[in-house]
């Protein structure tokens, strides 16, 4: 049954001539009247009206095992409430068609409207402790619409307007190259990644749906490329952050950063702030004809690279002549030739410090490789020094552990012996 002051009321609304129902705007809110109707007597009047009219039906919804209920057992379970305004909140519940009263059996039972605005208003309580409510709520919406093969383009244009609030929302926060706005967007994208990802897969299933049309289907797909733009700012808040360690200004020794001040002090009470800025803001002309960049790139010169030149010697050094290759080639044979004749008579195991240790660290160092060649099937087939060296009869044993030494510019050596075979 049509409302006809209702229709009178909504016309004044309206310029002359309108036809309401001609209206894309409007059609489909008066075609779900009846169903917002339930709504409109929830939650017209004040607040505390709005709240005890949710709790009572509520509570006559909770009952599912025997939802009607007797006007006895409504008074003895809301015992707590005072009976006329219990009687109140039933009378205008019954009156806008949320409750049904059985004259035959004295029973009340909720309206199917009532039972739909009981289910909505349920999934929205569901979602009130959420740090992004908004988004949970409406992929659920969306999944639910899926589920039961009721897609709503509404639902998902709300759910593409959200995205695309958070991308702009994290954009911003990269752009503003604030380390603490980046982390708070960080943060929120953790929140979300749960839904963005339930979202991902609902929106693969409605496209892979033929039987769509192409408007849902296009909404859809700008769904899905939101949510991989999305998905990527991960990386895009890493790198940034990134870039934000590296120019962080170290205080000292001490340990503290620039970020680790700045994080101290947006924690301090506003009473707390100016005294401690007592002395560190001073008056000075701002010469708006200059820009920052340029001041910067001047003052760098005057102050560094200026005392560089000045500091930098630009004098020659003196001509040296460079060793010949064959009188290095020549010593080594000598340091090699007087170890093999210094191996060649071991007859009793000997640490490797007292046969290795020469003049020097250079020399006692190249001892020691030559050592290592001992048995070496490669070396054998060589000729010269080295090759007799790695003929004689002798093993190296290594134990692995350090012994000390502190002569001639060593000061440990590994532990071990030369052994005849």
């Amino acid at each position: 049954m049509r409302d006809t002051a209702n229709d009178s009321l909504l016309n004044e609304f309206f310029r002359d001539g309108i036809e309401l129902a001609d209206l894309p705007a409007l059609f489909p809110l008066m075609r779900a009247r009846e169903t917002l109707n339930a709504f409109i007597t929830l939650f017209r009047g004040g607040d505390d009206e709005v709240m005890v009219r949710l709790m009572i039906l509520r509570e006559i919804g909770a009952r599912a095992e025997a939802p009607r209920w007797s006007p006895q057992e409504l008074r003895a379970h809301f015992a707590y409430l005072d009976p006329t305004k219990l009687n109140t909140v039933l009378l205008r519940l019954r009156e806008n068609d949320l409750l049904i009263w059985d004259n035959d059996e004295s029973l009340y039972q909720i309206s199917s409207a009532g039972r739909i605005a009981l289910a909505a208003i349920s999934t929205l309580i569901g979602f009130a402790d959420d740090e992004d409510a908004e988004l949970g709520f409406i992929t659920s919406q969306v999944a639910a619409g899926q589920s039961v093969g009721k897609v709503s383009v509404e639902a998902l244009q709300h759910l593409l307007g959200r995205l695309n609030e958070l991308q702009a929302e994290f954009e911003q926060a990269v752009l503003s190259s604030s380390e603490f706005l980046i982390l708070a967007a960080q943060k929120k994208l953790t929140s979300v990644w749960h839904w963005v990802a339930k979202g991902t897969d609902i929106i693969r299933a409605i496209t892979a749906d033929e039987e769509i049309d192409a408007h849902t289907h296009r909404v859809a797909q700008a769904i899905g490329q939101a949510q991989s733009k999305m998905l990527r700012m991960t990386a895009v808040f890493q790198r940034t952050l990134n870039a934000i360690q590296s120019q962080r200004v170290h205080l000292g020794e001490s340990g503290l950063t620039s970020s680790d001040i700045a994080a101290w002090l947006r924690r301090q009470p506003q009473q707390k702030l100016p005294p401690l800025l007592g002395g560190a803001l001073h008056s000075h002309p701002e010469p708006a004809f200059l820009t920052e960049s340029e001041m910067l790139d001047i003052a760098e010169y005057e102050l560094l690279e200026r005392e560089r030149e000045l500091a930098r010697e630009a004098v020659i050094p003196e001509a040296v002549e460079a060793p010949l290759t064959g009188q290095v080639e020549v010593q080594r044979l000598l340091f090699a030739e007087s170890f093999r004749d210094g191996l060649s008579g071991l007859k009793q195991p000997r640490p490797i410090a007292e046969v290795v240790l020469g003049e020097n660290y250079a020399q006692t160092a190249y001892r020691m490789s030559l050592l290592a060649l001992l048995n070496d099937p490669e070396s054998k087939a060589l000729s010269g020094p080295v090759a007799d060296i790695a003929r004689l009869p002798l093993k190296l044993a290594l134990s692995g552990e350090l012994a000390d030494v502190y002569q001639h510019g060593v000061a440990q050596i590994s532990r071990g012996e030369v052994e005849p075979l």
